[in-house]
């Protein structure tokens, strides 16, 4: 088996903004598994918050052996982009291979679509109305904050999308004395749920705050091991195929983390809907999914991902599967 590694970029349909920072281009790196003249592909996204660059991605996955299999990259690679690339590139070859579904190799029911958030990008509040109202439609909205001027944002998105369920993302942005301040703002609004409002290692704030709104954790939830010193502390975990390493890592810390007591959020960085993919697999009867990457792009792949009113559907085997 060969494994080919190319890094790729999709531009997006507008700029998105976040608390760290803005983008204009989803920045991706795809792994072709090849073998018998079969082919398998995985997609990852170098997530810079962990220090990863296309760079390093390839450098990591060049130095894998000939011949390895998904057994070998779970011991051979950490969690993380490169390893999630090559975890899916391997479970789509063989699912070619074999002529199976990925799901039917993975012992799970038959997928189904799945609603999905639509994300609004960080931005003053005018805008961030502008984009609620021209989103008013879609049943799910996460908004993106960053502290300050954070309650003008968020009445201004309920103002512009009366009907929606209303999730926010701080992406670490904010401090326990804010969250004080903007709590009785997110019950009044209606808010379904907060996701990572502290930064990742300095959260424990969080146990003793009164949650009378869900929180999730994204940036401190990377795969099993993370789960202990969430408890206590969050509500939900947020799964992300970047952060897993891939999609076997991510079945089992789905399975682990309802095992504990944990909702089930799963969520993806800004790219192609050969990431979207195996993310919705993992996504079938998780409490809130947020698989709207693809429709963040101005291209996407050929096969793309179908998104509808009845959300995100499986993927076409020709796609990835």
């Amino acid at each position: 088996m060969d494994l080919l590694v190319q890094p790729e970029t999709y531009p997006l349909a507008r700029a998105f903004k976040i608390s760290r920072g803005a983008k204009t281009e989803a920045r991706v790196v795809t792994v072709t598994a090849e073998a018998g003249g079969i082919r398998g592909r995985g997609e990852c996204v170098p997530y810079s918050r962990y220090g990863e660059t296309q760079e390093s991605v390839i450098d990591q996955i060049s130095g894998l052996p000939e011949g390895v299999d998904r057994g070998d990259v779970q011991r051979m690679m950490l969690p993380g982009a490169a390893r999630n690339a090559v975890d899916c590139a391997l479970w789509d070859l063989e699912a070619k291979r074999i002529g199976r579904p990925v799901w039917e190799m993975a012992g799970l029911v038959a997928p189904g679509p799945v609603v999905t958030t639509f994300t609004l990008s960080l931005d003053t509040p005018e805008a961030m109305r502008d984009q609620a109202a021209r989103n008013s439609r879609r049943p799910l909205l996460k908004i993106k904050l960053g502290g300050e001027g954070d309650i003008a944002r968020l009445e201004a998105v309920r103002q512009g999308a009366p009907k929606p369920r209303i999730i926010v993302d701080a992406n670490e942005s904010w401090t326990a004395d804010f969250y004080a301040e903007i709590a009785p703002v997110l019950v009044k609004l209606g808010v379904v749920l907060v996701e990572q409002p502290f930064p990742a290692g300095e959260d424990s704030a969080l146990g003793e705050l009164d949650r009378k709104i869900p929180v999730c954790a994204d940036e401190s939830c990377h795969d099993r091991d993370s789960l202990a010193a969430l408890a206590g502390r969050y509500d939900m975990v947020n799964i992300k195929l970047d952060k897993t390493g891939g999609l076997t890592e991510a079945l089992l810390l789905r399975d682990a983390a309802r095992a504990a007591g944990f909702g089930i959020m799963v969520g993806c960085i800004v790219s192609t809907s050969l990431s979207m993919a195996p993310a919705i697999l993992v996504a079938q009867g998780a409490d809130i999914v947020d698989l709207d990457g693809a429709l963040l792009l101005a291209r996407d792949r050929d096969h793309p991902v179908l998104y509808d009113g009845a959300g995100a559907h499986p993927a076409n085997p020709e796609l990835w599967g």
